[in-house]
């Protein structure tokens, strides 16, 4: 009898690894991922960050699930628009889709995880490293994002007191440096919450830091907008929520400005919402994105009232720009050394700029940061002012990686528009569906 359960939950396993068939042959342009699993919450979001981790963009999508099984295609290229070539990396996606996710899993011995979150202000990131550049505490990995008059963080912290002793095994020492960046973040005006908490790395190790990041800005409720009587931003994504009562789904229609990781960020999103993405299809013209999701509560049931409705599309809004940070984009290449982010914030500081996003990495004893960065109020950068800071920090160390691009206006849909796009969309899901299938063969 034991050796019958063993065989049976030998072949549930079996059935329930994802089947990956990577080919180049079909499409000109871009390489197809098609990926058939078994269905359960979270999957489509496994294949897609699996995907993200390598910086590929996903430049077309459709998924659909039929019963107990789910299926994706996408139409994927590298950084450079090209289609892929390499064996590693078409092995690699090979090996993390087919285990269910991303097989990218780095542990950071001896590293304390710090995650903070408060009211964002000029100068406050200069703050915070100066805070722990003080307590001794080396930054090894960070990413911070900042939206609407909100900040996140997610760092690796390590002791450079000499101690060889992770920080998270000092209880003392831990509530020394939450006290401190608590009262840094919370500022003079602050009516809201603000929280620094350390643990130990392990209890992070395997979640993905944008996930997180989205997570930790969605519980500080950065979503929330308070009406000011002017227009709304031309920059501001498209999102409506519609409701497909003879099917029993909630239509979600999103039309934004295309970048890296943006069908990553808005499944992340519904699903730690907790809505379940049914049938989806993702399409990509010149440098604009239409994604579509047909999705459902976990008991199956769709969107009930319009506050919610609202509520989906504020998240769905906030998710998207959060990592869309405007400013001028600056790459911070040199040896580590202690002190070196508390020095470089400051001087950003001194000379008025401000950090709106920031993503720090040292490998053997190399440090690569990435600040996003705008003048004053919001204002652009001065090149001029940015010279002076190159010559300051080191011309060859500081450079500037790309300019911000302009923004461009999309108007938004209403009621009965999104209600018609949504429908007349269903038809493009069955098509591509077929595709999936092996019934067609197109690449558009």
């Amino acid at each position: 009898m034991d050796w019958c359960l063993d065989e049976y939950e030998k072949f549930v396993t079996r059935m329930n690894t994802p089947r990956v068939v990577i080919d180049n042959a079909v499409c000109p342009t871009a390489t197809l991922v098609k990926v058939d699993s078994a269905r359960k919450h979270g999957v489509l979001l496994e294949a897609i960050q699996a995907l993200a981790d390598l910086n590929l963009s996903i430049n077309k999508a459709y998924f659909s699930s039929d019963g107990r099984w789910f299926m994706d295609v996408f139409h994927v290229t590298d950084h450079l628009g090209r289609k892929l070539a390499d064996d590693r990396v078409i092995s690699y996606i090979e090996r993390s889709l087919g285990t269910g996710g991303s097989a990218r899993s780095e542990v950071l011995n001896g590293f304390t995880a710090l995650e903070l979150t408060g009211t964002d202000r000029p100068g406050l990131l200069s703050e915070v490293f100066a805070v722990l550049s003080d307590l001794q505490c080396g930054v090894s990995d960070a990413t911070v994002w900042t939206h609407n008059g909100r900040i996140a963080s997610l760092a690796f912290i390590k002791d450079e007191g000499g101690s060889d002793s992770p920080i998270a095994d000092d209880a003392q020492r831990i509530q020394c440096i939450e006290a401190r960046l608590r009262n840094v973040l919370k500022g003079d005006d602050d009516i809201r919450s603000s929280r620094a908490t350390v643990s130990a790395a392990a209890t992070v190790v395997g979640v993905n830091a944008d996930r997180r990041l989205h997570q930790m800005m969605f519980e500080d409720r950065d979503y929330e907008r308070f009406s000011t009587g002017g227009e709304e931003s031309c920059s501001a994504p498209s999102v409506s929520v519609q409701n497909w009562i003879e099917r029993g789904y909630s239509v979600v229609n999103v039309q934004c400005r295309d970048r890296p990781k943006l069908l990553f960020d808005i499944v992340c999103t519904l699903t730690d919402m907790e809505y379940v993405v049914f049938h989806g299809t993702i399409d990509t013209k010149g440098d604009r994105a239409h994604q579509e999701f047909y999705i459902r509560h976990k008991d199956g049931t769709p969107i009930s009232s319009e506050a919610e409705r609202q509520r989906v599309i504020q998240c769905l809004q906030a998710a998207i720009e959060r990592r869309a940070s405007e400013g001028l984009i600056l790459e911070l290449c040199t040896v580590h050394r202690r002190g070196l982010l508390a020095d470089v914030t400051r001087t950003f500081r001194e000379n008025g700029l401000s950090v709106t996003r920031a993503e720090v990495s040292t490998r053997d004893n190399i440090t690569v940061n990435v600040f996003y960065v705008t003048g004053s109020a919001g204002h652009p950068v001065d090149l001029k002012t940015i010279a002076g800071i190159q010559q300051r920090i080191g011309a060859g160390v500081l450079t500037v990686k790309e300019e911000p691009r302009e923004q461009v206006c999309q108007k938004r849909p209403d009621r009965e528009e999104a209600t018609g796009v949504g429908l007349f969309y269903l038809g493009s899901l069955v098509k591509r569906n077929l595709f999936n299938l092996g019934l067609i063969r197109s690449c558009s």
